[in-house]
Order: structure tokens, then sequence, then C-alpha cells
């Protein structure tokens, strides 16, 4: 007898009719036979896919907890169809260190509700050194706050490390970013923050990570990568990138309805210059770059608001939505969502429906509708451009190890 027995179900890869068992928090058995449980429930021919997997989050804990926190953070991810999230390292403390790294896994291991990774922050080659032990998904260089010297350094310093960590960069380059936002200061409309990180910024920055990347062996990932350009210069060199919700649904134009709450970087693009749901295929990775603050951050102005924008509850019912208008197809969901991302950063067991692997799954209806409401999130933000929009396909249940922790929007536990 298994533990929980899933019934009625669908996958992409079978016939309808599925049963799918779990036990001991794997995927003990998949079959059209009847399975019997100690539980059971019938999913009445819903989808079930692999639990989605997040390359890219800032649950700003510790330091910033007013904004989010793992707990909070988390379960916005669960209630989206997320069992796996990756957290970036620009908390405070900087997650640069053995210690810090040491304390932020503490933190997470005790607030945390889906299975998670953490990325590092480069650091002395002693201190990364170290690091090392705890097991980073990557060594993170924001490239928009350092000189030409100063990237030359940190990427021959990861390079020479004991072992070869993938190296994830937030590709912007900073003296173009400094002279282009100098000359737009006097700018008050939230659109000009656009102009002020030109598209040129990442793409030159993006050939300039590449560059660096192949002078000193170091293993590349572009992170929310907006522009056209980028991508092409990413996939004529074999560079995995993630690409963002707002940056596939949304151009520059945005900010004349939005204002500063869809200000992030690298920002909106414009036209022509900007990614579309259309460039997804087989390779493409979606990380959300849930990057929350407060309501009064959000709203300082055009240059003093603060960017970023949450993702996580909103990201896969958007997706789906494109597929119900027949704009993205189906069978990508669970390779931009799941399979690439476990495959890029090495998680044994997870990204995939298969006997023996991990029980992270998220059952979905294709045909459920609704309208966002940010009063039914777990998020600490309070804001979001996707907030008041309908959508078509929704997460139903999340199931972490083996365990279901949401269902129909409530967590469980």
């Amino acid at each position: 007898m298994f533990d929980l027995v899933l019934k009625n179900l669908k996958l992409l890869d079978y016939s309808d009719g599925v049963s799918l068992a779990i036990e001991d928090g794997k995927i003990a058995k998949i079959s059209k036979s009847s399975i019997e449980g100690d539980k059971e429930i019938d999913l009445n021919g819903q989808l079930v896919l692999p639990g989605l997997i997040d390359p890219h989050v800032h649950f700003r804990d510790p330091g910033l907890t007013y904004k989010e926190d793992f707990r909070t953070g988390s379960m916005a991810a669960a209630h989206g169809g997320f069992t796996f999230v990756m957290d970036m390292p620009n908390t405070v403390p900087k997650t640069n260190t053995y210690k810090a790294f040491k304390e932020k896994q503490k933190i997470a291991e005790s607030k945390s509700v889906v299975n998670f990774g953490l990325h590092a922050g480069y650091s002395t080659l002693e201190e990364m050194e170290k690091i090392l032990e705890l097991n980073p998904m990557s060594f993170k260089v924001f490239m928009d706050l350092e000189n030409d010297d100063d990237l030359d350094k940190i990427f021959e310093d990861i390079s020479n490390l004991s072992k070869k960590p993938i190296v994830t960069v937030h590709a912007e380059k900073r003296d173009i970013v400094l002279d282009s936002t100098e000359k737009l200061q006097e700018e008050s409309e939230a659109i000009a923050y656009s102009y002020g990180r030109p598209a040129e910024a990442e793409d030159a920055s993006v050939l300039q990570a590449i560059e660096l990347s192949k002078k000193h062996g170091v293993d590349l990932h572009i992170c929310h990568l907006s522009t056209r350009n980028a991508m092409n210069l990413a996939i004529s060199n074999n560079i995995s990138f993630e690409f963002t919700p707002h940056h596939l649904l949304y151009d520059n134009t945005a900010f004349n309805e939005f204002g500063t709450l869809i200000k992030t970087n690298p920002p909106l693009r414009e036209k022509g210059k900007n990614i579309t749901v259309k460039y997804l295929d087989g390779n493409s990775m979606i990380g959300t770059d849930h990057a929350p603050h407060s309501l009064e951050e959000k709203t300082k102005g055009v240059w003093d608001s603060s960017p970023g924008i949450p993702s996580l509850e909103t990201v896969l019912s958007l997706l789906l939505t494109e597929v119900n208008r027949s704009n993205l197809d189906l069978n990508l969901i669970p390779k931009i969502f799941s399979e690439n991302a476990a495959k890029r950063f090495n998680l044994e067991n997870k990204g995939f429906i298969k006997e023996g692997f991990d029980a992270d799954l998220v059952v979905v209806d294709l045909n459920k509708e609704g309208v966002f409401d940010m009063d039914n999130f777990y998020t600490k933000a309070e804001y979001s451009p996707f907030d008041g929009l309908s959508y078509k396909g929704k997460a139903t249940m999340t199931i972490v190890n083996g365990e279901i922790i949401m269902e129909d929007d409530v967590l469980i536990g």
C-alpha cells in the first residue's frame, strides 16, 4: 500500500486516466492500471506537471524581512506551483561569506515550505573556497556594480577555485548605465527609467560576460535576459539564460500604465528590442526574479523607487493563459519551468515525473478561469502589474516531497 495515490490524472507523456503512487517522498509508480494507497485523490482529469523550479528569487531574508521572508516567500512559491526556489545573495548581510551562507541556510530550513538552494555572492578567493563546501547554486556577479578591472579579477578568482561553480550574472554595463542615467536626471516620467538603463547596456554586458567566461574558463549563466540582441549573443555562444514573465509579457510602454510599480532591473524594453513569448522554446528557462518591496519604496518617483516585481503567484497562470490563447505550446511548460532548470543547476532527482524521482508535483486545471487578486496572495508585496488581470489555467495543488502543501489556494500546515 502506497502513502498517496493520485488517480485519474493526465500526464503529457501518457494518455489520460493515469494513476501515480507516492511512497517515502518519491514517485513510486506510474500506471494506467488501478493503484491502491493509504490516501487516494481523484484528480478528475487534471494535468500533473513536475513541481516548478525558480532559479531566481529574492526572499529578503535576513535583514530585509519587512519586504519578504523565507516563510512568506516560500508560501507564495507553493501557491504558484513552485516546489524548489533558489535565493539570491543580496540580503543584509550579503551571502558572500561562509558564516552568512550558513546562517541563511539555517533560516531557510526553519521557515521554508518548499525545497531551496542558495546562490552565493562573490568575495575573496579564500571565502569563496569555504562557501563551496556548502554547495551554492552559483556565485552571482552584479556586473552593473563593478568596473571592468574588478570584473576581470572576480572572474579570474572564481576560475581558480578548486571546483568550477556556475557563475550567474546580472548583465548591465555600469558605465553605460551611469552615463545614460545622468543625462536623464531631469525626466520625471516613469518610462525614462527604461532609457536610463538602455538595451545597449545589457547587450554590451552580455558580450563582456561571454568574453570573460571564455578568457577564464568560467561556466556562465545569464539572469533575467531582456533584449533580442543579448538573447542571440547567448544562443550563438551556447550560454544558458532565463526569462522573466514581465519581460516576456510587457514592453516599456507599460510604464505609462503602471508607473514605477513596474520598475525593475533590467527595465522593460522598447518594442523591437524586447523579447516576447514567441521566443520561448525547448531550451528556455523561466526565472521570475521575484523581488518584493514595500509599497512606499515602489512609489518614490522614477529614480528613487526600488526596482523589483513579485511574480511567483502569477507566472504559471500567465503562461497557461498564453497556452490557452494558442500563443505557446503546452509541451514547453514543463521544460521552461522545471526540466531545464533542474538540468542546468544539477538538481538530482528533480524536474521530471519519473519513477524514483522526488515527488515534487503541481496539479493544474487548464480550464480554471479567474482574476488575479493581491488580497489572496501570500507574498508580503502589496503590488503587482498583474493584479486584476484575467487568466485561464491555474495550479490547484502543490506537492513537495510527497506532501500536499497547497490545495485550492490554501496553504496546508
